[in-house]
């Protein structure tokens, strides 16, 4: 079952994974600071659309984010 609060935490992990701050993220995601804090904390969600940006970035599967399961490895690896 998803859960925002696992979300958040996967996402605050990766982020400080990588160093970037939550003004880095949110440039990328085309959202404020404000909103990435949000998200960490299991306040809040995003779209399909910045997840999959998310997915991107962090080269982690969606599964992963949304705590599908517990290996961040994408199954499969998009062209491009």
């Amino acid at each position: 079952m998803f859960s925002k609060e696992l979300f958040g935490q996967r996402i605050f992990e990766l982020r400080t994974k990588h160093n970037e701050t939550q003004k880095a993220l949110g440039l990328l995601l085309d959202v404020g600071k404000g909103h990435i804090s949000e998200i960490e904390r299991g306040n809040r969600t995003t779209s399909a659309e910045r997840i999959a940006l998310i997915c991107q970035h962090y080269k982690v599967s969606a599964d992963y984010l949304l705590g599908l399961t517990d290996d961040p490895e994408p199954k499969y690896k998009a062209d491009g």
